[in-house]
């Protein structure tokens, strides 16, 4: 990492608690949480708004959250994401053939519409010369409500910021999934995805 931890007894008591559920939830205290631990006041921000987003009463599927979070990770290059968000989209009931070809859903017969729908719209926010169009807001229109939509595009600003924290600080996978070449990002596979229709 570019940036290393303070020791664990440096960080403030509210935040050291927020360790001690990660480490019941994953055996580890997240490194990305050790770097945003810096700055107590912003982290305690990043977290409210991550529980915010994951929480049961979603009107977001679970596991469609984690494909966005994937993919979103795959294209901005964070390994760390990519390796968390993965394990926890194989614990949310994804195939092993669905994960590994995330990266060419566009090609794949293994996405149902309203997932495409999602990931094509992930997709154009998260490239910088991505374009939202009216025929995906269309599509996107016939699988989620207006609430939806308007947290599905939190989930993916959310995780874009994430992720691109993650990568600028070169934060390391802490080897939660255990799907094989999870973070393929092949610039050629991506151009398809990009100008695939739904």
């Amino acid at each position: 990492m570019r940036v290393q931890p303070k020791p664990l007894g440096h960080y403030p008591w509210f935040i050291r608690l927020f360790f001690s559920k990660q480490r019941m939830t994953y055996g580890a205290v997240l490194d990305p949480s050790l770097l945003w631990g810096r700055s107590k006041w912003v982290f305690s921000t990043v977290a409210l708004l991550y529980g915010a987003l994951n929480r049961k009463s979603s009107p977001l599927d679970p596991a469609l959250r984690s494909l966005v979070t994937v993919r979103i990770s795959q294209i901005n290059h964070c390994a760390f994401c990519v390796d968390v968000n993965g394990a926890t989209l194989a614990k949310r009931g994804a195939s092993v053939e669905k994960i590994t070809s995330l990266s060419a859903w566009a090609d794949s017969a293994q996405f149902a519409l309203s997932e495409r729908a999602a990931l094509a719209y992930a997709e154009a926010m998260t490239y910088t010369d991505g374009e939202i169009t009216d025929a995906m807001f269309t599509e996107l229109k016939r699988h989620f409500d207006d609430d939806a939509i308007v947290e599905l595009t939190g989930l993916i600003a959310f995780q874009n910021m994430s992720s691109k924290f993650n990568a600028a600080l070169d934060v390391p996978p802490q080897g939660f999934c255990q799907v094989p070449d999870l973070n393929i990002d092949d610039p050629v596979l991506n151009a398809q995805s990009k100008t695939s229709t739904l």
